[in-house]
This record gives structure tokens, C-alpha cells and sequence, in this order.
């Protein structure tokens, strides 16, 4: 069988995500990386529906990055989930959301959070 992935890396949010108050007022920066995984079953290569659209997949980022909230476990979560409902025939989605230079003194670090889904 081959498994075709497709993939955004990288992509850069500024959003009002933190535990603490302030970091949900002033905003962080995050990237994120999401890729999927599907059966490579395309009769016509050209056609879009025969794929993952790279375009759909970062609205659903742009919906889950926009609101409040204190966890990017939370975040991560919703991103897994919008993607797994709106394509069902995923084998697999891989999530990971960094957080740069998050509120704890260090001098330059990132937190990551990450979440992978198998279908059995």
C-alpha cells in the first residue's frame, strides 16, 4: 500500500494563547507543524478531491488559533479533531504546536506540544 502525506510546516500564528492573564491579553507566538496521512488511492492526480487540501487544512488552524485559551494541549486536541472530521479517510495526523520563548526566564527556549493519531 502506499501512503501519500501531506503536510504544513512551519506555520506561524501570534495568538492569545497562555495560562497565565497577560499571555492571553499581549499574545505569543506559535508554529505549527501538521501532516496527514491517507491511502495513495488517486485516479486522477490532478483532481482535489483525491487529496488533502493544504488550503482547508490551515483554516482549521486559523479557527483553532483565534480564540482564548489557556493550554495548546487544548488547541492540539481541536486540531486533531477538526481534521479527522473532515476527512475521514486519514490513516494518521501528526500535530505539533511550538510556543517561543515561553514565560518561564529562560533565556531563549521553546515549549512544544504534540499529538499523534493512528487509526487501528
Amino acid at each position: 500500500m502506499v501512503i501519500q502525506k501531506v503536510a504544513l510546516t512551519e506555520v506561524r500564528f501570534f495568538s492569545p494563547i497562555g495560562f497565565y492573564e497577560e499571555e492571553q491579553l499581549l499574545g505569543n507566538e506559535f508554529y505549527i507543524d501538521v501532516e496527514v496521512c491517507f491511502p495513495f488511492e488517486n485516479p486522477d492526480a490532478e483532481d482535489l478531491k483525491n487529496t488533502v487540501n493544504y488550503e482547508e487544512l490551515y483554516q482549521v488552524l486559523v479557527e483553532v488559533m483565534s480564540p482564548k485559551r489557556k493550554l495548546l494541549e487544548s488547541a492540539a486536541e481541536d486540531i486533531l479533531d477538526l481534521v479527522r472530521k473532515k476527512y475521514n479517510f486519514v490513516s494518521g495526523v501528526d500535530v505539533s504546536i511550538r510556543k517561543t520563548n515561553p514565560p518561564f526566564g529562560g533565556d531563549l527556549a521553546n515549549s512544544k506540544v504534540s499529538l499523534h493519531y493512528t487509526r487501528d
